[in-house]
């Protein structure tokens, strides 16, 4: 078996489907086939059997699924380890990325730092920032772009903080906040944490939710457009001069912030692309970006 029969396995395992594995993988349907009849004869043993609802593995194929994530961390760690003899800054960087860095800050950085390092490639997730630190504590990604203060174990590097704010088209008397119309979207836990917290220390009825919408760029129209006030971060109004704000304070008068971190092991500095990124990043000033 090669590298590629561990993917297949991999991949089919959390597809359950040969037509969605191969989509995926960008290998035809038959060629997936026609492999795992090849494993299953050089095995001995039976690795799936198809039906209805579609591939059902065997629990020799379950083992040797299971088994396949760690086969291919091998073969990266191996491949990495490799291009790092070189001692250049080229391979692949993984990273993982929450949403609204991925949108409106990955872009331009990632493109100042291949003009540096023209033989770097970049393998991104993204997701909310509870799923990135995931991804990074697991290995799966080497650096994480994180929102929130999360209890990380090992390296990690601020790169901003922002003003949370009560954003309106027009002005508003925080006096009647409960029972004007509010625009939420959805966000990250700790975000929305930070947000409720502050609700419940100077009100004592529920907020008005006047809409429920799936993106900050979403809400953010909704407000400019007069039909409701938000809640967000200062990032999000960067560029908006027509809007009003109110920065949101604790009980003691200070401001109520968000932080954004890059989160990292220490170990993986060994690598020649991930040493050169952290220090690319600690010389970037990524909030004006």
């Amino acid at each position: 078996m090669d590298e590629r029969d561990w993917l297949i396995l991999h991949t089919l395992y959390l597809e359950k489907n040969i037509t969605k594995a191969g989509q995926t993988l960008f290998i035809a349907q038959p060629t997936i086939t026609k492999r795992l009849k090849q494993i299953e004869t050089e095995l001995g043993v039976k690795i799936v059997n198809r039906g209805v609802k579609g591939v059902q593995f065997t629990p020799e194929g379950e083992y040797l699924a299971k088994r396949a994530e760690e086969v291919l961390n091998i073969f990266r760690e191996i491949k990495e380890d490799i291009e790092n003899f070189q001692h250049t800054v080229s391979g692949t960087l993984r990273l993982g990325v929450s949403n609204f860095i991925s949108k409106y800050k990955l872009p331009a950085l990632l493109k100042q730092f291949k003009n540096m390092y023209p033989d770097v490639e970049f393998q991104v997730n993204t997701g909310y920032s509870k799923d990135i630190f995931n991804l990074v504590y697991n290995q799966v990604s080497h650096i994480g772009f994180i929102r929130g203060d999360y209890n990380w174990p090992d390296e990690k590097y601020l790169l901003f903080e922002e003003d949370l704010c009560i954003v309106s088209k027009d002005e508003i008397n925080l006096d009647n906040l409960p029972n004007l119309p509010r625009i939420d979207y959805r966000t990250d836990q700790l975000y929305k944490q930070l947000t409720e917290n502050w609700w419940t220390e100077h009100y004592s009825q529920p907020p008005y939710i006047a809409m429920s919408v799936d993106q900050g760029d979403t809400c953010k129209e909704m407000v400019l457009n007069g039909l409701g006030y938000a809640i967000m971060p200062s990032l999000f109004l960067q560029n908006e001069k027509d809007i009003h704000k109110i920065y949101l304070k604790d009980k003691d008068g200070n401001k109520i912030t968000q932080k954004t971190w890059i989160f990292f092991y220490e170990e993986s500095l060994k690598l020649n692309v991930v040493k050169a990124f952290v220090r690319f990043i600690k010389e970037l000033d990524i909030y004006h970006l």
